[in-house]
């Protein structure tokens, strides 16, 4: 089993979905606000059996588990698996550290402290600045801030950073490598970090190992990250731990929180234990780097995430530590970066109030049920019982066992059975809910797609047929790994600058395909009924999704326009359906595929 496929195999679309919007199920589908664009009424549907997405609304799209953190996080196809890998404990190599020593790590040291200095220079001095100037200055940044921190700023030009880099010395392949530009599809490179305030992001011993932008103006994504590289991992840093280090061991406490400003703020004020996450979950990495400082760990997040965060991390968090995590809860609409501000007071009261994640997790699971009910107890004993299971700690087990048993009015024996008959793992700690449903997951579940694997095996093997593949569309591939191989392949040259342009994680895959036996006869035939048959397969899956969330709006008694909507885009798919049957009706259908 590949890495990718052991990964999807633990994820469960749900779980990671529901930390960036709220769900309501009906039956076996999921519907809630899109988290990629603004709207009153929900048009994002999730199919758990699928494993899969698709939002009926402005955005029209739809993917797996990857497709969905790349968009949400702007992240490629390896940052979200390293992710994901993260979150369900399966290692995932990168290409960095397959071919980078420690001579190249320190090579990127220095190009990335070099255009550091560069960027800094230029918030400073440059003219072209004097917006970023104003945006700092707008944020409570003095002079001091913005160099203590070396805040920069990336000029509005395609290739300045990249030649005031060569010019003093590095190639353009280091510049590659260390993230600083971005491979042109033709050829050739540009800089990756144009008409932004950058934040240089550091490791614990001051080495910048990447950067942070936030855009200036209308360009997307909003905040832009250094790609992985030799040196940077978005999900093993944490912004402001150098700066931080020394205030958490003389404290013996770190707060995290969720972005740059936040942790800039909190050190301006006078609050120099704070780290940022840099807008993601929190990840074990993260947990490991911060427990050689401390075993007293905060969260300081909004409301969702907080919940989020403690239902589906708190007893890994506290595994991995070996102590007790905290969580703040801030007043709603309040980040960390405005309560300091407003008052710096509040925030040291947050502090002095935070509480242990498993009484949030308690508060939070317990907060919409009836505890007189026989039902809602039951539900309360089901949600909660999985995450007591997990813990390492006896002591903290047992504690949270009997608080339980208090809050439901059932005895600790009666739970303990039902404690005994949670699955055990083959080292013997028993799993989380989470877990037990991929175990089930894993079972029924097929992850592979042959029909996506012989097509881009074909195209991979005949490259004589790219010219005709200019109205291919990237969701033809629902598998996420095949469909970066196919974006990718149409921006290559050939299969080494492929594979070159592709992570090291699905370099495996490519392998696999471009040595996939296939019988080299009547291939413009075997071409065109492939891409029938994807069209059809694609067509017939989102006549299925729309069926699905047509009933699910039709129960839930969704507006009438909203009905409307879903019901002329299933006359749009019927009649593409049409034109695919009048195709293979023609002579170019199924039974010409005969390999």
């Amino acid at each position: 089993m590949s890495v990718i496929e052991e990964v999807k195999q633990r994820v469960d679309i749900v779980d990671i979905i529901s930390q960036y919007t709220s769900l309501t199920k009906s039956g076996r589908t999921l519907r809630g606000l899109c988290p990629f664009h603004s709207e009153k009424t929900p048009s994002f549907f999730v199919y758990p059996e699928q494993q899969s997405w698709h939002c009926f609304g402005a955005c029209g799209t739809g993917g797996d588990v990857f497709s969905f953190l790349m968009k949400k996080e702007g992240i490629d196809f390896g940052e979200a698996l390293r992710l994901l890998g993260e979150r369900v404990g399966v290692s995932i190599p990168s290409r960095s550290e397959s071919r980078v020593g420690k001579d190249e790590k320190e090579r990127l040291y220095q190009i990335n402290e070099a255009a550091a200095r560069y960027f800094h220079e230029l918030l400073l001095k440059s003219p072209a600045a004097g917006k970023a100037r104003e945006y700092a200055a707008n944020r409570g940044l003095s002079l001091e801030t913005i160099t203590r921190f070396r805040l920069g700023f990336s000029l509005n030009s395609w290739d300045v950073l990249k030649k005031h880099l060569e010019e003093r010395g590095y190639n353009e392949q280091e510049l590659l490598d260390g993230g600083l530009v971005t491979e042109k599809e033709a050829g050739g490179s540009y800089d990756r970090f144009r008409n932004r305030l950058v934040f240089p992001i550091r490791d614990v011993k001051g080495h910048i190992i990447g950067f942070g932008a936030r855009a200036l103006d209308d360009s997307l994504p909003k905040y832009l990250n250094s790609p992985q590289t030799a040196v940077f991992d978005k999900s093993g840093s944490l912004y402001g731990i150098d700066l931080a280090a020394p205030a958490i061991r003389e404290q013996d406490t770190v707060v995290i929180v969720e972005g740059f400003m936040d942790a800039i703020t909190a050190h301006r004020c006078g609050f120099g234990n704070v780290v940022a996450s840099m807008g993601t979950a929190v990840t074990e990495k993260q947990i490991n780097i911060l427990k050689r400082l401390t075993r007293n760990i905060v969260l300081a997040l909004d409301a969702d995430a907080a919940g989020e965060e403690a239902m589906l991390r708190s007893v890994g968090y506290e595994n991995t530590l070996g102590a007790e995590v905290r969580v703040i809860v801030l007043p709603e609409g309040k980040d960390p970066d405005s309560v300091i501000k407003e008052d710096a007071r509040i925030w040291q009261d947050l502090l002095g109030k935070a509480m242990p994640i498993m009484d949030y997790t308690f508060s939070m699971i317990t907060a919409g049920l009836d505890l007189s009910t026989a039902r809602d107890k039951s539900l309360a004993v089901d949600r909660l019982l999985p995450i007591i299971a997990s813990m390492n700690d006896i002591v903290r087990q047992g504690h949270y066992l009997e608080k339980l048993s208090r809050l439901v009015s059932v005895t600790e024996r009666n739970l303990e059975n039902v404690l005994r008959r949670i699955t055990l793992t083959p080292a013997g700690s028993r799993v989380g809910v989470a877990r037990q449903r991929v175990s089930e997951k894993s079972l029924r579940s097929v992850y592979s797609s042959p029909l996506e694997e012989y097509f881009l095996a074909l195209l991979l093997q005949h490259p004589e047929l790219k010219k005709r593949s200019q109205d291919l569309l990237p969701e033809y591939f629902e598998n996420s790994e095949n469909r970066e191989i196919f974006t990718i392949w149409r921006q290559s040259d050939d299969i080494l600058s492929l594979r070159g342009g592709l992570d090291i994680s699905i370099q495996e895959h490519l392998d696999l395909l471009s040595k996939k036996d296939l019988m080299d006869n009547r291939i413009e035939q075997k071409y065109t009924d492939c891409v029938l048959r994807l069209r059809e397969r694609l067509l017939r899956s989102l006549e299925t999704k729309r069926a699905a969330a047509l009933a699910l709006e039709a129960e839930l008694g969704g507006s009438t326009a909203e009905l409307s909507k879903l019901k002329e885009q299933g006359l749009d798919i019927s009649n593409q359906l049409g034109e695919v049957f009048t195709q293979k009706s023609r002579g170019a259908g199924i039974k010409g595929s005969k390999k």
